[in-house]
């Protein structure tokens, strides 16, 4: 029988002052810190990874000036940000969003990829307006670059040069292509991915130093002794958050929005910051 995210988390609020610890929990988040060694890396860097927003009806504009806010205390090189900027089930205009990730500031850049819910909400969008979906995707990026974002969908560019940063296509509801995004990445040098759901590692090449990942929320409810119920990956409990192992490594973030409802359980939201060395 299969069981949906949604129906676990409503399940999580019967759970007496479980359900109140589970609605508290969606609104706070960890700083969490991680010294990492990338190999040809030629001089240390500092990156924040900030992943699903879902800026919607439980995530407004004042949740998202926090993390933004939190993030610039950082004072990193370098933002990526793996997908889901938006909800699909966001009603309003995203100005607010934009406006506040705006604030991003960082010497290397801000950048970001597509994540599953902000492509339906753009195809959400077309059909409201009646614009081809496509027109509505363009949209949304020109939105992102002119708040300082980057989107790279398929690409690649040298932040320096001992250091490429790609990005795919979401894996559920776009076209990821490894090839293109990778083309440019030197022999030497470190090579970091971003791909919002995790669910790709398996078929990313060794040659990667890292990929980035979003998407599983960490399960957004733990329970003991059984960790995620519904982890949105077809691999189960494999790439669920933290450091895993495909033929190259990754990093799955747990997040920092919410879906289905507003609930995190033994699963705290948190923004990831890497001090890459090199290895």
């Amino acid at each position: 029988m299969q069981i949906s995210r949604r129906a676990v988390l409503l399940g999580g609020l019967g759970l007496g002052s479980l359900g109140a610890t589970g609605l508290n929990g969606a609104y706070a988040f960890e700083i969490n810190h991680h010294v990492y060694a990338l190999p040809g890396l030629q001089s240390p860097i500092r990156a924040v990874q900030l992943t699903d927003l879902h800026y919607g009806p439980f995530h407004r504009a004042a949740a998202v000036r926090a993390w933004m806010e939190t993030a610039l205390t950082l004072r990193p090189d370098l933002v990526l940000i793996t997908g889901d900027f938006a909800d699909r089930h966001l009603l309003d205009a995203p100005g607010p969003l934009f406006q506040e990730l705006s604030r991003l500031r960082a010497p290397l850049g801000v950048w970001g990829v597509w994540g599953n819910h902000d492509h339906d909400y753009c195809h959400r969008e077309a059909q409201k307006t009646g614009r081809d979906p496509q027109q509505a995707r363009d949209a949304f990026t020109v939105a992102l670059k002119n708040a300082g974002i980057g989107l790279l969908r398929n690409g690649g560019l040298p932040l320096r040069d001992d250091l490429y940063l790609a990005g795919v296509d979401d894996l559920r509801k776009g076209d990821p292509q490894l090839t293109p995004a990778l083309m440019g990445a030197p022999t030497q040098g470190a090579v970091l991915l971003m791909s919002h759901n995790p669910d790709l590692l398996p078929t990313v090449p060794s040659r990667v130093s890292l990929t980035l990942c979003g998407h599983t929320h960490g399960g957004q409810v733990r329970l003991p002794g059984i960790g995620a119920p519904v982890p949105a990956s077809r691999f189960g409990q494999r790439f669920v958050q933290g450091f895993v192992q495909g033929p190259a490594p990754g990093f799955v973030s747990r997040g920092l929005g919410t879906t289905g409802i507003p609930v995190r359980l033994h699963c705290p939201a948190e923004l990831v910051v890497f001090d890459f060395v090199p290895g």
